[in-house]
């Protein structure tokens, strides 16, 4: 049954689809703070308990294990939100190559189900849907802006599950907000790195990080020309924080990351250098990796015009300051 806490007249009601997961757990823990009441669902397929261990005591947290398509208490945690992120979803290359079934029922029935919850119960909470700049697919311009054109090839049709998924949920998002002037923000996120970030599903950083410390081969997937743009999840969150609070922001598609660009190969000659390593870097084809050929994307840089426009943001986070901070993380969770 869901019985949520609700200490604290003056707080919010904050729900979190996927709050186990890596930007949902800095979530709880940023609306924890401000003393906010906080529930999760998440199933843990990808997310995990010792994200939120720490606040299973806090009287202001509550947790639901449960799968968003089929959880039967989803109208009861609809009624009572005041404000919803949704970002339950299958992630990671490795496990949408691996599960293309799961991606798609997760990332578009969890999120059309969520929706028309939200509708159904008649309440008017504040909603934060997440995307990924993987929708941009093979634009070729240097900078992504939301008004870019969408541009993916028709080969590797598993390769861009995930990425129509996300869109779809765009689509959704904004049919709702155009149908029933629903209070829904859509964020494109770009990679967002920091603490508590599990490599097992093929996040680069913390596997860079991991191999350095432990002075193996660092190992870089395809050419390493590649390029990304990394940004602090620790800026993440207050940035999402202020999005689903705006009303500017309704209804809009608006990118989330740091547009600071660097390429893998020197992200992996960064981190052996910081950690002082002695590891060598080492390229692996995608298929050596991934077991089958993998067309990868050359270069993701955001324009964060429009997010400065709606937010004032200015990252507090360098991804060298980042960097430096996981790896003393690492190191003192090694010893």
């Amino acid at each position: 049954m869901f019985v949520p806490y609700l200490f604290g007249e003056l707080t919010m009601h904050v729900l979190i689809t996927g709050g186990a997961g890596f930007i949902g757990s800095h979530l709880v823990k940023h609306h924890l703070s401000k003393g906010d009441n906080v529930h999760v669902i998440d199933d843990l397929s990808t997310g995990s308990m010792d994200n939120i261990k720490p606040y299973l005591d806090n009287n202001k947290f509550s947790f639901s294990e449960a799968d968003i398509v089929t959880w039967d208490e989803m109208d009861e945690a609809v009624e009572w939100a005041e404000r919803i992120y949704h970002l339950a979803a299958v992630v990671g290359v490795k496990r949408v190559l691996e599960d293309p079934v799961a991606v798609l029922s997760t990332n578009l029935q969890g999120t059309e189900r969520l929706l028309q919850m939200i509708h159904e119960v008649g309440e008017d909470p504040e909603v934060l849907i997440a995307s990924s700049s993987e929708v941009y697919g093979f634009n070729k311009n240097k900078v992504f802006s939301e008004h870019d054109d969408i541009v993916f090839i028709s080969d590797e049709i598993l390769r861009w599950d995930y990425a129509v998924s996300k869109l779809a949920d765009e689509h959704l998002a904004y049919a709702y907000y155009y149908k029933y002037n629903m209070k829904v923000v859509t964020v494109r996120l770009f990679n967002t790195i920091g603490p508590k970030q599990a490599g097992r599903y093929g996040m680069v950083v913390p596997n860079f990080i991991k191999e350095a410390v432990e002075n193996r081969p660092i190992v870089v997937f395809g050419t390493g020309k590649q390029t990304r743009s990394f940004c602090d999840v620790r800026d993440t969150v207050k940035v999402l924080d202020t999005l689903t609070g705006s009303t500017d922001a309704c209804g809009k598609i608006i990118n989330v990351g740091n547009d600071q660009e660097i390429s893998i190969e020197n992200l992996a000659r960064s981190i052996k250098a910081l950690a002082e390593s002695s590891s060598k870097v080492q390229y692996k084809t995608y298929k050596e990796a991934y077991g089958r050929d993998f067309i990868d994307i050359d270069h993701r840089r955001p324009s964060l015009e429009l997010l400065k426009k709606i937010t004032g943001f200015q990252p507090e986070w360098k991804l060298e300051d980042t960097l430096k901070d996981l790896i003393k993380r690492f190191e003192k969770e090694a010893r």
